[in-house]
């Protein structure tokens, strides 16, 4: 049997991804800042830990503790929404620290692991954002697209060893925390000036017939942790799909 440990599994993506690892008979490795064992109640074969990906030593203790595993998901990120003008750079850091710096280190982290035994995949989850431009979200896509990048040189340092370097691309999805967890980190970016375009933004947000859901997620991880073939990307939801093809 199979082990995936999957970020961020709090809510939305994660969480959608770890149940849908467990409903095809693996054993998952759930993590999240705050551990909630309750979201999978009653549920055998996943285990819950603490883990926040900008924590070093918290990496290698919840590696430590999670054992041997097959797949890496790196899913936990933070969104951000706002104009670049009003965005403090702390902030764009924090977005780096855990969307672009805490991917790497998980990435780091357990490459040696399956380095020695010749197998193993990570997939990392990025953003449709990073398939055509999108207004507001200009560091969010910056921290997005440097995972893109180093997915790709990654993959080709890896190969050799038998180690698989992936990447899924969702759209946007509505059924998620995204402006819920990132409420207190935008509030005041969206400044007097780009007031106006922004309204314009979110109602056409809010008519999109075609947009993604977590278990589009779910399933496009899935495909990417079980796909021996050359193939890197991977596009979840139908909005998503349709600006892969575009491209």
């Amino acid at each position: 049997m199979k082990t995936a440990l999957i970020t961020g599994c709090s809510s939305g993506y994660g969480l959608e991804t770890a149940r849908h690892f467990l409903a095809q008979g693996w054993r998952v490795v759930a993590t999240m800042r705050r551990p909630r064992p309750d979201l999978f109640a009653d549920q055998a074969g996943v285990r819950v830990l603490a883990l926040d990906v900008t924590d070093r030593d918290g990496i290698a203790r919840a590696l430590d503790a999670a054992g041997p595993i097959d797949v890496l998901v790196n899913n936990a990120g933070l969104g951000l929404f706002g104009a670049f003008e009003a965005t403090p750079m702390s902030t764009v850091r924090d977005i780096f620290e855990t969307n672009t710096f805490g991917t790497m280190a998980m990435c780091q982290a357990v490459i040696g692991p399956f380095r020695e035994r010749g197998a193993g995949t990570i997939v990392n989850v990025t953003s449709s954002a990073t398939l055509a431009p999108f207004p507001l979200v200009a560091a969010y896509t910056a921290s997005k697209t440097a995972i893109e990048g180093f997915t790709a040189s990654l993959a080709l340092e890896l190969e050799p060893f038998g180690i698989r370097a992936k990447l899924v691309e969702p759209g946007y999805c509505p059924d998620t925390r995204f402006a819920e967890n990132g409420a207190e980190r935008m509030q005041g970016l969206v400044s007097a000036p780009y007031r106006p375009f922004a309204e314009r933004i979110f109602a056409g947000l809010s008519q999109l017939s075609a947009v993604t859901r977590p278990d589009d997620v779910a399933q496009a991880v899935w495909q990417a942790a079980n796909d021996a073939s050359p193939r890197q990307h991977f596009a979840a939801g139908a909005d998503a799909l349709a600006l892969a093809q575009a491209r």
